[in-house]
């Protein structure tokens, strides 16, 4: 395959891998992938735009001896610095001693991480910072967290062609290229939209921001098909995927999502009795899920609008119940780090499962302001009204209501370290809305 015209003096000169099955550990690749990077020429310099993973680098050359010299290059741009864009660059360097590289300024410590080198001559930019190639300009937008904090896009102003990095990309190889002849693509663009870019939606947000109104007439993605058909649609279809499907709503009421299973019933009755008490405060609206009646998978959409979260789980073999941890692995891709959290359960012997929980809530760093309560076995009537308290005091939190709670320095000094604050049958304090 030859270097291939997406418009007048620009040319992909990318790699494909249509064997790549797995990317990055937590992608799957049905399709395979590709390394795009692009060669644009102006009146007084070549630009390259990205390069490719280096196992595929002898394509990527080729590629670029086809459409420029490396005399000619004056200008290396790396939208993002991880390994399958940065790959051919130390050689790449090499060859063409006169060019200068641009990167984000959030990319230089990563690049001599990745490149072990204090030798490389950069140049860091921000967004409005250009480069002129004579007749053409390249502008820098700086769009961190999409998916690394270095992450930026690239505009070339005259053609109104956007190089968007990871932005707008997909996993998916096809020798056809552009997204009007290549296959249906669009399980890909949404898979990979849903995990390399879903944890970090306000970003996305703030770059559609940067991006839209530019309207681009071609989007130059650093993986997947080029996007020179209503290429309008994909910022647009990013916008949708990430702007709260729930706004109408969480503008009057928060959300509180209690998710249990129970063996005996035992932990579905305190699950209950946490929804009463949590229901008992104006502006909480609470859904109550068992675990159960289905896969997790679904739940995560739910997860992601609903500000608060507390889990229910009986505790066997000291240990929480599988359906439990698969639903927590899952939050993985979404941002949940401003949620509350809680748990409780009840339990026969040890009852480690609530405590675990939120060991568990805390490292995917949810606030956890109130210690979790566990039942021993059957509750009785005072430990149920025990749960309505504890869902009271977690719709109090939610709704910025809860009283502030003043710990002595005796009770720090008494508080065990190595315990975890889960209480056991014991009141919990509520504050006057």
């Amino acid at each position: 395959m030859k270097a291939v015209e997406v418009a007048p003096g620009v040319h992909w000169i990318g790699a494909l891998d249509p064997g790549m099955r797995d990317f990055d550990i937590i992608l799957k690749t049905a399709n395979g992938t590709t390394y795009n990077a692009y060669c644009v020429r102006g009146s007084s310099g070549v630009a390259v735009i990205d390069t490719v993973k280096e196992s595929h680098a002898g394509e990527f050359f080729r590629r670029l001896e086809q459409v420029a010299g490396y005399d000619e290059i004056t200008t290396i741009v790396l939208n993002h610095l991880e390994p399958d864009h940065t790959g051919a660059l130390p050689e790449l360097m090499r060859r063409a001693p006169n060019a200068r590289l641009f990167i984000s300024f959030k990319a230089q410590t990563m690049l001599k991480g990745l490149l072990k080198s204090e030798a490389l001559a950069y140049t860091p930019v921000d967004t409005g910072d250009s480069v002129s190639l004579g007749d053409r300009t390249l502008r820098f937008l700086h769009t961190p967290f999409l998916h690394w904090p270095d992450t930026q896009c690239t505009w070339l102003e005259e053609d109104r062609i956007l190089f968007s990095g990871d932005v707008f990309g997909c996993h998916f190889c096809d020798a056809r290229l552009f997204n009007d002849r290549v296959g249906d693509f669009r399980f890909s663009f949404e898979y990979y939209y849903r995990h390399i870019m879903r944890p970090f939606r306000e970003h996305v947000l703030a770059a559609l921001d940067l991006i839209e109104p530019l309207a681009p007439a071609l989007i130059a993605p650093a993986h997947g098909p080029v996007l020179r058909d209503a290429p309008s649609a994909y910022p647009r279809r990013y916008r949708q995927l990430a702007s709260p499907q729930l706004a109408n709503e969480a503008e009057r009421d928060k959300t509180l999502l209690i998710f249990y299973i129970s063996a005996y019933g035992n932990t579905a009755r305190m699950a209950e009795a946490v929804r009463d008490g949590a229901e008992s405060v104006d502006g909480v609206r609470v859904s109550l899920f068992d675990l159960q009646g289905g896969e997790v998978t679904p739940f995560v959409d739910l997860v992601e609008e609903a500000d608060g979260l507390a889990f229910g789980s009986p505790t066997i073999n000291g240990d929480a119940v599988k359906p439990i941890w698969d639903l927590l692995s899952s939050l993985a891709v979404i941002k949940v780090g401003d949620k509350l959290g809680a748990s409780f359960g009840s339990y026969g012997w040890s009852g480690e499962a609530v405590a675990m929980i939120e060991d568990r809530l805390r490292g995917l760093k949810l606030r956890v302001p109130v210690s979790g309560i566990k039942v021993k076995l059957i509750p009785t009537d005072a430990e149920l009204a025990l749960c309505r308290d504890y869902g009271r005091e977690l719709a109090l939190h939610l709704t910025g209501r809860a009283a502030r709670k003043v710990i002595s320095m005796e009770e720090l000094l008494s508080a065990a370290p190595a315990t975890n604050p889960a209480i056991t049958a014991k009141a919990v304090p509520t504050a006057t809305p």
